[in-house]
């Protein structure tokens, strides 16, 4: 990737860079190679689009009239043929229109949204956004082509933090609604009762999903660099809480380490993949070095 392209996905300045796809493409042509190798493969029997040849395709469904027009190797689509489904949930809840580094978490999970986006639909994956608060607010069906992509990227521009949060009954909801099995990843910063999240996703897991959770947090979350006297406003129900800072961070820094460490424990039972997200990393660093470790393993 050429550098005057990397300088734009620093949490401080990928902000100047308003256009989603090109971003995911910076990420995805400069960093990614790829983020599964599937085994799903086959044809049904209703044609739907062609794509181009790829070594390894099936040579039956090569469209010899298209090659001879063109000079060009098409093989023909299907409407059951795809690598995999995948199922990007992101949370748009009061708490992560949070952030102190350029970037509010929900944007972060925005780029990490359009960058897999952009990177599976080149794979020929199917793609679903579903964004959700208190309800479901976003729900746009699984499809692997370029104008869905476009329709994808464009909603996650335009999304905006809501007020409160209902993740457990929302991913419960998905959970029985979502029948055909897939890769279900949720971008979120999980400030929900740890318990019901668990459960939730653990529903996925009941029904067959494979399930990555992204967990944001924030520097300021993490460190609690506050002194003196402040207020603390709850950016999902509005009350605010007047404390002084000193006195609760050693105590506040514990429950966060302890509250990390349960859903890390928990979702390694239930063989979910949990990856903690730093939101003054550059997104495009981060995803680069999960998905090589996905890779390997």
């Amino acid at each position: 990737m050429p550098r005057e392209a990397r300088k734009f996905l620093d949490p401080q300045a990928v902000r100047k860079l308003a256009n989603l796809k090109l971003v995911a493409r910076f990420v995805v042509e400069g960093f990614i190679a790829g983020l599964h190798r599937s085994p799903h493969r086959g044809f049904s029997v209703e044609f739907t689009e062609y794509r181009e040849y790829t070594p390894g395709d099936d040579l039956r469904h090569l469209d010899w009239r298209v090659l001879a027009r063109s000079d060009k190797y098409y093989v023909r689509l299907y409407e059951q043929e795809t690598n995999l489904r995948a199922y990007l949930l992101l949370d748009v809840s009061g708490s992560m229109g949070y952030g102190s580094q350029g970037l509010t978490k929900l944007e972060y999970g925005c780029y990490l949204a359009a960058s897999l986006a952009y990177l599976m639909t080149r794979q020929q994956d199917a793609v679903s956004l579903l964004a959700f608060a208190e309800d479901l607010v976003v729900a746009l069906p699984p499809k692997n082509t370029p104008g869905h992509l476009n329709v994808l990227l464009k909603t996650l521009g335009g999304l905006q933090p809501q007020r409160g949060t209902r993740m457990s009954r929302t991913l419960h909801q998905l959970a029985e609604n979502i029948r055909q099995r897939g890769l279900v990843v949720l971008i979120s910063d999980l400030f929900d009762e740890p318990e019901e999240v668990i459960r939730g996703l653990k529903h996925f897991r009941h029904r067959g999903h494979e399930a990555i959770v992204f967990h944001l947090l924030d520097p300021d979350e993490q460190e609690f660099p506050f002194a003196g006297q402040i207020a603390f406003e709850d950016l999902e129900d509005g009350t605010t809480v007047r404390t002084d800072a000193a006195a609760i961070r050693r105590a506040y820094l514990a429950q966060l380490r302890a509250w990390q460490e349960h859903y890390q424990r928990e979702f390694r039972r239930r063989r979910i993949d949990y990856v903690f997200a730093d939101t003054s990393v550059p997104f495009d660093r981060f995803l680069a070095g999960y998905l090589a470790k996905r890779g390997r393993m």
